[in-house]
């Protein structure tokens, strides 16, 4: 049978961001998927290196839209474990809230756009109504839909008045309500079980030795999550469940994101609940004492790794950043190969890719 190459990209409906993908098919079957990255190339690690530590947490938040707290909040860690800081519980706590509040926008607007990818517009409609709640809530908390710039090296610089929490509360116990159809959408309804169940699977085996972590990693069965497993922030003071399924297919992965906002939920409810009195940061000096540090963090798409290195000045020596998307990238060649050119597209929306997290 005659081969035919495909590109789709780096300009394309199915992408958010420029990713070249290269397809080669023999009728309806993709035989091979080559990929290329490297077009939205920002030198952010390069950057980090010219600018104070403070000034850093502006570009830092700049890594990712999607997870811009959750950037800033594992660079803070590391910084503040050189300085030997002690942030006040108060401030962990409305760190940990932020970064929750994220998983859930993050996850709602991966639903949307991959169901908006395999033509099914209800649910796309459904789950990015209820990202507007999660969005009005962090505006609230922040000031900021998106951008929050609310961490700082020593804490965070928002507090919560008793009318904000109550307030928070009440949008959120909507939000439940609405999510609580939104599942019971996503899990009876015929078209989107036939356009992913089967789709895009990954093994155990594949996941581990290609390193992928997060949803795409727990759909596939690897029960890892290093909110449980090297708690930070105020993780150790909270529970909750890791969601993980078996298919490792899109579907299992929907199943998956869909779960966790439930449990993002629940983090958030019990935040509110026990949130302790007392400041919210502590003064930092500007210079960080000479030696190196790794920080670890869960992303709404995985493990978010910051290694960081001073020199005992006001600036970072070396700043590498490791995030999911890379390693998330190596598999989705894996699972492009042998499946019909129709399900491409569930396939890709299913990692929910970030390239601009990939390409710094």
């Amino acid at each position: 049978m005659t081969r035919i190459t495909i590109p789709v990209g780096p300009q394309h409906p199915l992408l958010k961001e420029p990713l070249s993908v290269r397809l080669t098919a023999e009728g309806e079957r993709v035989v091979e998927a080559a990929m290329r990255i490297g077009y939205v190339h920002r030198g952010i690690e390069r950057l980090t290196e010219e600018r104070s530590y403070v000034q850093n947490l502006h570009l830092l938040e700049r890594v990712c839209g999607i997870c811009s707290h959750v950037h800033t909040t594992t660079y803070c860690q590391g910084v503040e474990a050189l300085l030997e800081l002690d942030v006040p519980p108060r401030g962990l706590m409305l760190r940990t809230l932020l970064c929750e509040l994220e998983r859930i926008h993050s996850h709602l607007l991966w639903l949307g756009v991959l169901a908006e990818n395999i033509g099914y517009t209800t649910i796309f409609m459904y789950s990015w109504r209820d990202r507007e709640i999660v969005l009005d809530v962090m505006e609230n908390l922040s000031g900021g839909r998106i951008a929050h710039a609310v961490n700082v090296i020593g804490g965070v610089r928002i507090d919560l008045e008793p009318e904000q929490v109550d307030a928070i509360r009440r949008r959120l116990d909507q939000l439940q309500e609405q999510v609580d159809d939104l599942r019971d959408v996503v899990e009876h309804e015929s078209t989107l079980r036939a356009r992913t169940k089967g789709v895009g699977g990954a093994s155990l085996e594949q996941v581990r030795r290609h390193c992928a972590v997060g949803p795409l990693a727990r759909a596939a069965g690897l029960d890892r999550d290093v909110r449980r497993d090297a708690p930070y922030a105020a993780y150790d003071r909270l529970s909750f469940e890791v969601v993980t399924e078996a298919g490792g297919d899109v579907w299992a992965a929907t199943r998956v994101r869909v779960l966790e906002v439930f449990e993002s939920l629940s983090l958030c409810h019990q935040i509110l609940d026990n949130l302790p009195s007392g400041e919210v940061s502590t003064r930092a000096p500007r210079r960080v004492p000479e030696g190196e540090i790794v920080s670890r963090a869960e992303a709404p798409r995985g493990e978010v790794v910051y290694y960081i290195r001073s020199d005992g000045s006001d600036k970072p020596a070396r700043i590498k950043i490791r995030t999911p998307t890379l390693p998330a990238l190596s598999l989705v060649r894996e699972q492009l190969r042998d499946i019909n050119i129709a399900d491409v597209p569930p396939v890709i929306s299913g990692i929910d890719l970030c390239i601009a997290c990939a390409d710094r």
